[in-house]
């Protein structure tokens, strides 16, 4: 028999046997042939929305279509590729897009860009780019360089905010011709973030940092708010992913990225719930009461895990580690009495907070935050 394709990144990982349990579908015998989840969650998402009524113009729409568009990419089902142009064309004309780029979250669907000008060629895609890419010099910082999470929340440094923006900047560099900017701002900037929300003795970071302090949630001495939102810690590990796919090898910035992701592999590894395999709304609290687990965080910190070893950033004893968190995944994605698939306890958007606040979020099914986040980690963990 040859081997299943779909086998072949997590036998390399973890081995045949781990990679066979953690492949199985949730609820069914060990034996069942693996299910192509990354399939199963697009189609259902075309069926219950089509490019017109998918929503607005946001960065939770952006994430969704990249995660499809990774779909496409191994598929080649056109389906796919049709759907996300004719979003995005929703918006899009000659002239580019019209938007004055007044915070990091407007800019994340922009990653799109070029990549639909590499796939169709047409110059819309490219100018709509650029006009982004033009809009980075002059977009306020920190002293240090990092970029307002918004122009209205001066000195602000979301770890989310990484994601929104530098993965675009770095991937237009390398489309482009653009790499001596684009590269070096983008990495610089997830490494400001880093050093401004890192919290050492944990191997997390902080869901925000206030450069005068005069927000109250940052008054104390580093002047970042008080706890671990996991999905925010999420960000930032993916926005470090991507540029480390991007930027060449002997690019100077590489190697802080590569700590990056070994400072946050270590501290996934530490917080992981070892009976659910996932991580927990805030991450270092686990027993606490209300807190609950996480779906959208724990994709993004498995991807991080499996793509780390995969590349030789870590140490092969952190694939049993993405393999529980996929495995763990897995058991919120179920098929509902319509046939449609659905994924469940995935946190809505969030603000800085106290523990209330965290824990209170509205625990939603097919979010776009967790069905983005699904794909992206299934692309990885499940080809």
């Amino acid at each position: 028999m040859s081997p299943d394709p779909h086998l072949s990144r997590r036998t390399m990982l973890l081995g045949t046997a781990g990679a066979l349990g953690a492949l199985a579908v949730p609820g069914a015998a060990a034996a069942a042939a693996p299910v192509d989840w990354s399939r199963a969650v697009v189609d259902s998402t075309m069926k219950r929305f089509t490019p017109a009524t998918l929503g607005g113009w946001g960065y939770t729409r952006g994430l969704y279509l990249y995660g499809q568009y990774l779909v496409y990419r191994r598929t080649g089902d056109r389906r796919y590729l049709d759907y996300i142009l004719a979003w995005y064309d929703r918006f899009v004309t000659e002239d580019g897009i019209s938007n004055g780029f007044t915070n990091l979250d407007a800019m994340r669907s922009r990653q799109m860009f070029p990549l639909l000008y590499t796939e169709t060629g047409q110059a819309k895609y490219k100018t709509a780019a650029g006009q982004l890419r033009n809009r980075f010099p002059s977009y306020p910082r920190t002293s240090d360089g990092g970029m307002f999470h918004a122009t209205s929340k001066s000195g602000q440094l979301w770890a989310d905010g990484v994601y929104m923006a530098q993965p675009f900047l770095a991937l237009y560099g390398k489309t482009f011709g653009d790499p001596g900017y684009c590269y070096e701002e983008s990495a610089k900037n997830v490494i400001v973030y880093f050093d401004r929300l890192k919290e050492p003795a944990k191997g997390l970071l902080y869901h925000a940092y206030d450069e005068d302090g005069s927000e109250p949630w940052a008054s104390g001495p580093g002047r970042h708010s008080a706890y671990h939102w996991a999905r925010a810690i999420g960000w930032l590990g993916m926005a470090s992913i991507d540029l480390l796919e991007i930027l060449p090898a002997g690019h100077p910035r590489r190697r802080r990225l590569v700590e990056i992701v070994r400072f946050l592999a270590a501290g996934y590894t530490r917080w992981q719930d070892r009976a659910s395999g996932r991580w927990f709304q805030l991450v270092d609290r686990g027993g606490e009461q209300g807190n609950w687990l996480e779906t959208s965080a724990s994709a993004m910190y498995t991807f991080l895990l499996s793509r780390a070893v995969e590349r030789g950033y870590v140490g092969r004893e952190y694939g049993p580690v993405a393999a529980k968190g996929y495995s763990g995944v897995l058991s919120q994605v179920s098929t509902g009495q319509d046939g449609l698939t659905n994924i469940e306890n995935i946190s809505e958007g969030t603000n800085v907070g106290d523990t209330a606040y965290y824990y209170a979020r509205q625990r939603n099914t097919n979010d776009f935050h967790g069905l983005g986040a699904f794909l992206i980690m299934n692309e990885q963990l499940a080809c």
